[in-house]
């Protein structure tokens, strides 16, 4: 078979375009942008599926849902927190269920790389009653995309693969095989779709129904892999998703491994589990992410007779990534040999905005224009700017979640915080900003919200924004903010005097008001001009 060089992210893609894929969507978000990001590159040059950016998850998680209904195979990806956003409609789907085979993909973020949290995407797929595969390596990411489109036809419900930073960042070879052709247009049967109290009661007592078929689908899978070892009954190992490759690694060399149980799909394969930890009287659940495993083995009273380690225990790190050295040591092997490091040490380098940045010249006159008010509070949002924390800035005071800043904002207005200062992006704002600005106008709140407008979604790599432009502003006055405190600034140095002015005169005004700064990020412009 043919093989590619492929990112564990591009893996699942061709593996959901060689399954029949006819849409994607997704909303950008590390570790799981370079997912559409191929897509978008495969659609230009096969013509043979739209693949969007869409306004934020939740919408992206309809559009796909809308094309399984209409038959089609549709596939929607997103990073772990995004999960929340799409929670809606995913919980739901579980109760609609899906007509073409509907993907899932969340990448989780161990060790919070790029991320407000560390949250573990499994227990969604527990949440919902769902099905879901966890890739050990880029050829099972391939492999698991394929047959989740079959699997989710066949359960009639929606599947998520849960991926993790370090196997959709990083490349291997990927053997591939035959595309499957896409689905026809078909109709569904029944009022299965309306989710009316009479509708929703039997759709999910069918989903209930579907548990037990579940756990045997999961005791089957070829992807999880159950090796007993007879002559040693003291200590075996769960490994779960890319930790089985840490296991892998760091027992080999060493003899016969211990006894092993490698789980890749959930609900959990029990009678797999209770056969591992029925052999052994020690077991080490190796898991990246929470306590997932290792908790329902345990339950509340623990297993009588035998000892369960790993996260709960303090046997693992109970937050960050596992590692290669990190399951070696648990396993109690010896570190492996090292070279010191040599040279001067070097000087911390944290993140920055980048030289020109338009968000810098911004920050400079908001501070500048918040000198003087005792209490001022400046409410930041996701995205680029969020790096105005830092030196030499300082200029946000909170960073939760996307459109989080308005709706504070607007809070601490209502209590009576004076200035309440909102600062959030094009792409955020369009995102999860709309709703609380809308809210704000209608109770002419007393705040400042500030929409930086670089014309892009920069943080995740320069996707494309619904929020710029003209357009933007017409939207914010449509929202209800009145014409005279919409105002527009253009961040550059020559400007600093006039736009502290502009956003004095906005703070000072008790009442809604937004400034909008106007400037193309500066790695985009340099993309657009080479």
């Amino acid at each position: 078979m043919p093989r590619q060089i492929l990112l564990g992210d591009e893996a699942v893609a061709l593996g959901a375009v060689h399954a029949g894929l006819s849409a994607a969507y997704s909303y950008p978000g590390t570790p799981a942008s370079e997912i559409l990001e191929y897509l978008v590159r495969l659609a230009a040059e096969t013509k043979a599926f739209p693949a969007v950016w869409s306004v934020n998850e939740k919408v992206a998680y309809e559009e796909a849902l809308g094309a399984s209904f209409a038959g089609k195979r549709a596939l929607v990806s997103f990073k772990h927190v995004g999960l929340n956003v799409a929670a809606d409609p995913f919980m739901n789907s579980a109760i609609t269920g899906a007509n073409g085979g509907l993907l899932v993909v969340s990448a989780d973020d161990p060790g919070m790389h790029s991320s407000q949290n560390e949250q573990d995407s499994r227990y969604y797929v527990q949440f919902a009653q769902i099905f879901g595969y966890e890739p050990s390596d880029h050829q099972e990411a391939y492999d698991m995309a394929r047959e989740a489109f079959d699997l989710s036809e066949r359960l009639g419900l929606p599947v998520l693969i849960r991926m993790v930073t370090r196997l959709s960042h990083s490349r291997s070879a990927v053997e591939i095989r035959d595309a499957r052709p896409q689905n026809e247009l078909k109709k569904g049967a029944g009022k299965d779709w309306i989710l009316l109290p009479v509708n929703a009661r039997r759709r999910f007592t069918q989903l209930l129904e579907r548990q037990g078929e579940m756990v045997r689908i999961s005791e089957e899978s070829r992807f999880n892999v159950l090796r007993l070892d007879e002559k040693n009954r003291s200590f075996g190992v769960i490994a779960s998703g890319i930790a089985y490759n840490y296991f892998r690694e760091a027992a080999a060399g060493n003899g016969a491994p211990p006894s092993f149980l490698k789980v890749s799909t959930y609900p959990l394969p029990e009678g797999l589990i209770r056969k591992l930890v029925g052999h052994v009287d020690t077991v080490l659940v190796l898991e990246d992410g929470y306590p997932f495993i290792e908790r329902q083995i345990n339950g509340l009273f623990g297993v009588p007779g035998k000892t369960v380690l790993g996260k709960l225990s303090g046997t693992l790190p109970a937050s960050g990534e596992l590692t290669p050295d990190i399951v070696r040591l648990a396993l109690g092997r010896k570190p492996l040999p090292s070279l010191p490091a040599s040279g001067l040490p070097l000087a911390g380098r944290p993140p920055q905005l980048c030289a020109g940045c338009p968000h810098a010249d911004t920050f400079k006159a908001l501070n500048e224009a918040l000198e003087g008010y005792a209490g001022s509070n400046v409410f930041g949002d996701i995205g680029c700017y969020t790096l105005g924390a830092l030196p030499p800035y300082g200029a946000i005071d909170s960073c939760v979640c996307m459109g989080a800043s308005v709706g504070m904002a607007r809070g601490a207005s209502d209590v009576g915080l004076h200035p309440a200062v909102s600062v959030i992006g094009d792409s955020t704002f369009a995102h999860s900003g709309i709703t609380p600005l809308l809210g704000a106008a209608r109770a002419n709140a007393d705040m400042t919200v500030i929409i930086l407008d670089n014309a892009t979604t920069a943080m995740t790599g320069g996707q494309p924004t619904y929020g710029s432009g003209e357009g933007l502003l017409r939207l914010i006055e449509g929202l209800g903010v009145p014409k005279e405190h919409i105002r527009t600034i253009e961040p550059l140095p020559k400007n600093h005097d006039k736009n502290v002015q502009i956003l004095k005169d906005e703070i000072d005004h008790h009442g809604l008001s937004v400034v909008v700064a106007v400037r193309e990020c500066v790695q985009e412009q340099r993309k657009r001009r080479s």
